[in-house]
């Protein structure tokens, strides 16, 4: 694999720039909300096995989703790397929103387990989201490729 393919600069189009600073919008203001008005919220996905404080957790992620999105904001030289960064999130972070499910924590209007276990896919669709808008699908690909040289 050339890792050199993952930090070129990497042209993406208007939907993929918008889903881009949208997606990193959006992540920066959970970030916050963390930090602030839904921090006890958030505290229903920290897993009853994790051996962290809920209230450390949920402060320690907010402020890593801060630096993510607002990485996918303004790092536009370094997307693909921040691409792979936020999908890499998004997975680390899912075991916490399966926990949620099996657990029957409530939270953020999940009140049921079918509720809990709907929301489940979309976590592949944001990891989806941040590979595809940063263009780090791509490179990936193209760095992938050229192993077979």
């Amino acid at each position: 694999m050339d890792l050199t393919e993952l930090t070129k600069p990497t042209s993406t189009s208007v939907p993929q720039t918008v889903a881009r600073v949208w997606l990193g919008l959006t992540l920066a203001g959970a970030g916050i909300s963390h930090l602030t008005v839904a921090r006890e919220e958030f505290q229903a996905q920290v897993p009853g096995w994790f051996p962290v404080d809920e209230d450390v957790t949920v402060l320690a992620s907010g402020v890593v989703e801060i630096m993510i999105g607002g990485s996918l904001v303004v790092l536009s030289r370094w997307k693909v790397a921040v691409g792979l960064i936020a999908a890499a999130f998004f997975v680390v972070i899912f075991p916490g929103n399966v926990a949620q499910w099996l657990e029957g924590k409530d939270g953020f209007g999940l009140d049921t387990d079918a509720k809990r276990l709907a929301r489940l896919p979309f976590q592949a669709v944001l990891v989806a989201v941040a590979l595809w808008s940063t263009g780090a699908w791509s490179a990936t690909r193209r760095a992938l490729r050229t192993e077979d040289r």
